[in-house]
């Protein structure tokens, strides 16, 4: 490390006083201070003995100074006063490590040097550190209140002001805010500021002039110590640059190059050597309080190491003892009952002090404790008024009357326990926790209560949800000129019903007029907003619903029959109704009319601009008129009602016509084929025409009956071609296809066809023996052209099941 990084030490004052002026000299060309001009700082620290200020300086600057063996006993360490070099700080700094206040090593001489040390401390410092414990706050002696008030008084007498900053140290931080110690402290120093005596020329001057107070507090070093080091390096980044505006050493009025250093601090210190005003106080006041701070440790030690209050504060951190106040003021009162005989015969003022400073710092051990009794006695009070105001509730009492009833009884409860743990010499009040728990009362009824009405709402919400989805659902699915009426009315039904019962189960909250009639609205909003959602939901669904009711209209009649199109049906007029249906949905679908007030002529509009728009004067009328649906808005209908748009309802119309076109052609086509099968047959007057010209090939078939043999064979041959050519299936695909099918066919049909008769013929002359068809003949008598008939017949039949398979098979 280099020399100017280097922490180098030196005893600056003995334990006697000698200024050690030689040590001081090798000290300054060590760590070359002469050449740092103005640029250094010098930092004190002074306190009570064994408070740790070594150990301060030493993991604050870095520093070597001795600290105490805390397992050999608490003893003075530092004798007179040392000073050090801080290590890795700039600019250099200068510290000094001061012999504690408060030693019993001195002896009635206890305090001289003390005020001496410290006032020479504040002379030469720009940062004084006062070390103190964290339970010295509000104190006399422990908190250097009489030294810093001589000081005070002599360094206004002897030297000129120079603002030193005073920078108080709290060691062992307790759980008390630093914000609720610190005006304590800014306080006392107040006070001592203004009691003391004054020259003249300093009267109206304030502390300010004099000294820049700053406050900081470390935890324990030794029960948090990586705590403590890690608030001790903040604190070092404080004394970085210290003497730049605004820095840690504030105003460097009077500075002493730093050369002249060592000649100033030796003759300030034959200065404060030779003062009068720092005599010894009276050696009779002296040994008492050096006495009664004894007798008043070893009270308060005896009190800690107590058997019976170790076990009473270690019990009562998870459970509650009964009698605990009883049993702690047995053992206060017998602590300060000893301190009092024993220190019965020393000066009463510093007597009565110490006895408060005891049994200040007794009160302080015990009130964690106490604390903890009081938190068992709350926490118990309040799970017995969950459990109280459950049962009652259960039990089917009204919720105020149960909340009020049991919080009554709760609290005179808690103000019966709380006596029980009263401390009698401390007189601390309750009141902060009573009003705790009060509160805790009071969140835990407004939970309950809010949990109660949240499950009463969600009740009522989920029977007006049921009461309407289902039904506004069914009247919009049928939508027609009573469709919104019904949902009116059904939903003024379903919310007065709700209204009705919802009114009544608030009653049990004694909840005011206001909040009652917002719930109540709050009720009908969501009911509405049911409806609202419903109506939203089939809106978007409006295509497919146009698109059934279409299909059920148009392709059923009106006893619900499918419809067979034979060709005398109008479809131009089914189709119009059909759509003029399908149009009647879309308008009723377009806006909400949950409002009685609710009108408007949308289907009007719809029908105009839709239906109508293929007569050639609304034709005519759109060339110079703007379309009606050209908008995004229906006129005087508030957004928040639109369900669909002009626009989409006009987008929605293009779109079903289109998906709709087919159905109506496939009606057509389906029209026409009928038609077209079922004139086969020649006109009336052809066949008139026939009957009069053919009537004399009539009479003739009459007069010769063998002709009609002839006739009914042909019919049966031409009956089995039509049936194996499959003559009208061919035809019904068009004329000139099935002539061009008829053609291929025909040939091969009539080879087949002969071919069966004559296998038909063989089989019958080969299977029949001559004289069982000359018995049959004999017997039966048949004739031959019955026989032939018959057999041409199922050759025939044979032939058209046959055709008809070919012709299905070939369909498919």
């Amino acid at each position: 490390m280099a020399a100017s990084e280097t922490c180098c030490s030196t005893q600056l004052i003995d334990g006697d006083g000698i200024f050690n002026a030689s040590g001081v000299d090798k000290f300054m060309k060590e760590v070359k201070l002469a050449e740092c001009g103005l640029s250094y700082a010098v930092v004190s620290i002074m306190g009570p003995q064994s408070s740790g200020k070594s150990t301060l300086l030493n993991n604050l600057f870095n520093t070597n100074f001795r600290e105490m063996d805390a397992f050999k006993g608490r003893s003075q360490t530092t004798k007179g006063i040392w000073m050090a070099r801080c290590a890795g700080i700039e600019p250099c700094t200068l510290v000094m490590d001061l012999e504690g206040t408060d030693g019993r090593e001195r002896g009635e001489d206890d305090t001289a040097f003390e005020k001496q040390s410290a006032l020479f401390a504040l002379a030469v410092s720009d940062i004084v550190l006062i070390n103190m414990w964290c339970h010295d706050i509000g104190r006399e002696q422990a908190a250097n209140k009489p030294l810093l008030k001589t000081v005070f008084q002599v360094m206004m007498r002897l030297f000129s002001p120079r603002k030193t900053t005073m920078l108080f140290v709290i060691r062992d931080k307790t759980r008390t805010p630093l914000e609720n110690l610190e005006p304590v402290l800014r306080e006392d120093i107040q006070k001592i500021w203004d009691s003391v005596p004054k020259p003249q020329a300093h009267m109206e001057t304030p502390l300010s002039e004099f000294f820049n107070v700053e406050v900081v507090a470390l935890s324990s070093y030794e029960e948090k110590e990586e705590q403590f080091k890690e608030q001790v390096a903040n604190l070092r980044q404080r004394f970085h640059q210290s003497i730049a505006p605004g820095g840690l050493a504030g105003d460097r009025r009077g500075v002493v190059p730093a050369s002249g250093f060592s000649f100033s601090a030796h003759e300030i210190w034959k200065v404060i050597k030779e003062n009068k005003d720092l005599d010894l106080p009276a050696h009779k006041v002296m040994v008492a309080t050096v006495r009664c701070e004894e007798i008043a440790n070893e009270k308060y030690a005896a009190f800690v190491a107590n058997e019976e209050w170790c076990q009473l504060e270690e019990t009562v951190q998870s459970n509650p003892i009964p009698g605990f106040g009883k049993k702690i003021n047995s053992l206060l009162h017998a602590g300060l009952s000893e301190y009092d005989a024993e220190a019965t015969y020393f000066d009463e003022g510093v007597r009565t002090i110490k006895q408060k400073q005891l049994q200040d710092k007794l009160l302080q051990i015990v009130q964690p404790a106490y604390q903890s009794a009081l938190g068992h006695i709350r926490s118990g009070t309040l799970e017995k008024f969950k459990d109280t105001l459950e049962k009652a509730l259960k039990g089917g009492e009204r919720f105020s009357t149960a909340a009020n009833s049991c919080i009554e009884s709760c609290v005179a409860q808690f103000d019966e326990a709380c006596a029980d743990v009263v401390i009698e010499v401390a007189n601390w009040d309750t009141s902060k926790v009573r009003e705790k728990l009060l509160r805790d009362i009071d969140a835990h009824v407004a939970s309950v209560r809010e949990a109660k009405i949240s499950e009463l709402v969600s009740s009522y919400e989920e029977k007006l949800k049921l009461a309407l989805s289902g039904p506004v659902e069914a009247l919009l699915d049928g939508a027609n000129s009573d469709t919104w009426p019904s949902v009116r009315s059904l939903f003024k039904r379903e919310m007065a019903s709700a209204v009705l019962g919802f009114s009544a189960a608030l009653n049990a909250f004694d909840m005011d007029e206001e909040a009652r009639q917002n719930m109540i609205l709050s009720l009908e909003n969501f009911a509405r907003g049911v409806v609202e959602g419903k109506a939203k939901e089939e809106a978007g669904r409006v295509l497919i619903r146009m698109k059934d009711r279409f299909t059920m209209l148009f392709s059923h009649d009106s006893d619900s029959m499918p419809r067979v199109w034979a060709g005398k049906e109008d479809i131009r007029a089914i189709t119009k109704t059909a759509r003029s249906a399908s149009l009647k949905l879309l308008s009723v679908m377009a806006v909400l009319r949950l409002d009685d007030g609710d009108k408007d002529d949308i289907e009007k509009t719809l029908a105009v601009a839709l239906l109508d728009s293929s007569s050639g004067a609304v034709k005519n009328r759109s060339i110079t008129a703007s379309d009606p649906l050209a908008t995004s808005s229906w006129e005087q209908i508030p957004p928040a009602k639109t369900l669909i748009t002009p626009v989409q309802c006009k987008s929605l119309w293009r779109q079903f016509k289109m998906e709709t076109e087919y159905s109506v052609s496939q009606a057509i086509s389906a029209q026409e084929a009928n038609k077209r099968h079922n004139n086969w047959l020649p006109p009336p007057w052809a066949i008139l025409a026939l009957v009069i010209l053919g009537f004399n090939e009539f009479m003739t078939l009459l007069k010769n009956p063998l002709y009609l043999g002839v006739i009914f064979v042909v019919f049966l041959l031409l009956k089995a071609l039509w049936v194996q050519l499959n003559i009208a299936g061919e035809f019904s695909h068009g004329i000139l296809p099935g002539l061009i099918s008829l053609s291929t066919k025909f040939v091969p049909t009539i080879m087949n066809l002969m071919k069966r008769l004559a296998e038909e013929g063989s089989n019958s002359a080969g299977n029949n023996n001559p004289q069982r068809n000359t018995s049959q003949n004999n017997s039966n008598a048949v004739p031959v052209g019955s026989s032939v008939s018959s057999s041409s017949s199922s050759n025939i039949t044979s032939l058209d099941n046959r055709n008809k398979y070919t012709s299905s098979s070939k369909d498919e």
